[in-house]
């Protein structure tokens, strides 16, 4: 089964939660396991808190988008696109532990929980013009047989 959906909405905290349930909503038809359910849901927080947060910095007339496709009967590719300040060094906001806002008591384990949630984790950032998450992620359906 392929299909796909799109989802734009103001970069406001409290949109996080309606993000992730629209995801899981959606990836719902695969019927996957709740322990799938919670780590796509655990990476959807995880990205769209990072745009509002350090995307847009807390403003909240940004805007952010999330394309969410079922690629085949398993697999989920999900891309989540801000167009804020960007990252100047992907490889370092990569690293565990890492944050650009201290301040804030950031953990700075955002991108590691994305990697270790998923099968495959791209980040493109351009300064001044954004970042694009995609993460694809294999869900293991267990299918239940009546006798």
């Amino acid at each position: 089964m392929k299909n796909e959906m799109e989802l734009k909405f103001l970069s406001v905290s409290k949109n996080e939660s309606f993000a992730r349930s629209t995801v899981a909503s959606f990836v719902a038809q695969i019927d996957p396991t709740m322990d799938e359910l919670t780590e796509l849901k655990t990476v959807v927080s995880e990205a769209v808190t990072n745009a509002i947060i350090h995307g847009y910095e807390e403003r909240e007339d940004g805007w952010i988008t999330i394309h969410c496709k079922i690629l085949d009967e398993n697999v989920v590719e999900l891309t989540i696109r801000d167009e804020g300040v960007g990252i100047e060094n992907v490889a370092l906001a990569k690293e565990p532990l890492y944050t650009s806002k201290p301040e804030l008591e950031r953990s700075g384990m955002g991108f590691s929980i994305m990697e270790s949630f998923t099968d495959e984790l791209v980040v493109e950032s351009e300064v001044g013009k954004g970042t694009t998450v995609t993460m694809k992620k294999q869900f293991h359906q267990v299918k239940t047989v009546c006798h």
